[in-house]
């Protein structure tokens, strides 16, 4: 049975729900939601998370109303305008601990969970378009939780480097509510090692499959984002979102600890007119750049300028 509560905190609108995957859902009174316009915005969380947990609840981290004095954390919340311009939050735990492979499991089941959330979310809030966020494993729960649902019962969602297998992941997309949502599946090349460990530990539904991180089939209601690379930086720093570039070869929290990348997700999310999919879709490369590409790139050095006034021009 979940554990949830309604937070009111400088007029932010938080709603916890956190997943027990065994036994009925009892879900809290959602009236709340019932009378504001703004969208709803369903967050979720990956790997080694567990609600209630004395360090590793994700309530306290990322899904936190308040900042946090950790160098892996910032407010979901506070980035994507929950309480602004009536935007109200969900933010939804499931236990996620374990080995690996326990933890893949629980994102199955708690996709059903989070299936009927959204459901009496839609059946609460009909008029409120329902979208969602989530990193790595947190992806595969949003995608399984697509297979329960009906046709548009969810609008928009974000997969931060998700930890699911691609034919997985098309299968999700070719459901009611899967062909209505639109995605964007942000991935980097600084994400390479966790996509490769996973494909590796994970047995994949169809043999010799990859991670979402190399890209999904071409759809009209998909795109892949890869935020490492600078022709795409360069594009959205043209539409006037500028994201820093990246500092590390290697890391799993670059999706969402890089300055400037959650004004880009709070504008698909909640102001979905000023970031169409299809205009993103034609400026955008069609295919993100190879794995390792980023590990094996040499060092850029930058010469002091004595000596670069010197140079062979």
């Amino acid at each position: 049975m979940p554990v949830h509560n309604i937070l009111w905190v400088a007029g932010m609108t938080l709603l916890r729900i956190n997943a027990q995957v065994s036994g009925q859902d009892d879900l809290p009174d959602l009236g709340p939601l019932a009378g504001g316009r703004g969208p709803v915005l369903i967050m979720t969380h990956g790997y080694k998370f567990q609600p209630g947990h004395p360090q590793h609840c994700p309530h306290r981290h990322i899904l936190s109303e308040d900042e946090v004095a950790c160098r892996k954390a910032v407010s979901w919340p506070r980035l994507l305008g929950a309480g602004q311009d009536g935007t109200a939050a969900v933010a939804f735990g499931w236990p996620a601990r374990g080995t690996i492979w326990q933890a893949w499991a629980q994102a199955g089941i708690a996709g059903v969970a989070l299936a009927r959330v959204i459901a009496a979310i839609r059946e609460t809030a009909p008029h409120r378009p329902v979208h969602a966020i989530a990193h790595s494993l947190g992806a595969r729960v949003v995608l399984s939780a697509l297979r329960h649902l009906p046709e548009g019962a969810l609008s928009r969602a974000i997969l931060l480097t998700g930890a699911e297998f691609a034919a997985s992941a098309a299968a999700a997309l070719d459901t009611r509510a899967g062909r209505r949502v639109e995605l964007i599946n942000v991935t980097s090349r600084e994400n390479d090692l966790f996509d490769f460990l996973l494909e590796r530990l994970v047995t994949p539904p169809v043999p010799g499959d990859r991670v979402i991180g190399h890209g999904l089939p071409g759809q009209a209601n998909t795109l892949t984002l890869q935020i490492d690379d600078p022709r795409t930086l360069a594009v959205l720093a043209g539409r006037g979102y500028a994201i820093a570039p990246p500092r590390a070869r290697i890391c799993h929290w670059s999706a969402y600890l890089r300055p400037g990348v959650f004004d880009l997700y709070r504008a698909f999310l909640s102001e979905p007119d000023t970031l169409p999919l299809a205009h993103l879709q034609r400026l955008l490369p069609k295919a993100p750049q190879p794995r390792w590409s980023r590990l094996l790139d040499p060092p850029r050095v930058t010469l002091p300028l004595p000596f670069a006034r010197n140079a062979s021009s």
